[in-house]
């Protein structure tokens, strides 16, 4: 682990998360298992209080720092009848510019964060654990420059119960993921 892994890790202890799918979301897995090798390899998991999964809450109890934390939040909106979704990645500092950046991107009329029932049952994820790795096929992966630039962040497991610490750069390798400038704001 580099020494910037290690201070965003904080209080966590990680592995790598392909030895402990018992960690991870079953979508999560497979998605980890499609990247290459040694992309993978980069990618680790670490076990949390699943009371704690919220962002605020996670960084005071883990000393992890807020600014190395990335929410991963799914976008909808219509255009013509069609349902259009997005996954958006942006650090926990900044806030997901929906009704422009994403809007636009998604050319629809209007864009909002799609309702948690509908998110957790079109990605196999718990709420509060959604993560970019394994969003349905098809689906643009969104991700601010600060986080594809950072040496590591925090993102969701696809469960409550534990979190995946990753250099930034690999959100750029999941399929669908394309840098978004003005994304976070």
């Amino acid at each position: 682990m580099t020494d910037e892994a290690r201070a965003v890790a904080g209080s966590l202890e990680p592995e790598p998360a392909l030895a402990r799918t018992d960690l991870l979301a079953e979508p999560v897995v497979v998605a980890l298992r499609a990247l290459p090798e040694d992309v993978a390899a980069t990618c680790l998991v670490a076990a949390i209080d699943p009371d704690l999964a919220d962002t605020a809450a996670f960084c005071e109890a883990y000393g992890s720092p807020l600014d190395a934390s990335a929410n991963c939040v799914v976008v909808a909106g219509s255009r013509s009848g069609e349902r259009r979704y997005a996954g958006c990645v942006v650090l926990a500092t900044t806030r997901a510019d929906v009704n422009g950046a994403v809007r636009r991107r998604l050319d629809v009329r209007k864009a909002s964060f799609a309702p948690m029932d509908e998110t957790v049952a079109l990605t196999g994820m718990a709420y509060g654990g959604i993560t970019p790795f394994g969003l349905p096929a098809g689906w643009p992966l969104l991700v601010d420059p600060a986080v594809l630039a950072a040496p590591a962040v925090i993102v969701g497991s696809g469960i409550r119960g534990s979190k995946l610490l990753v250099p930034g750069e690999v959100l750029g390798a999941v399929p669908g993921a394309e840098g978004l400038d003005g994304l976070g704001r």
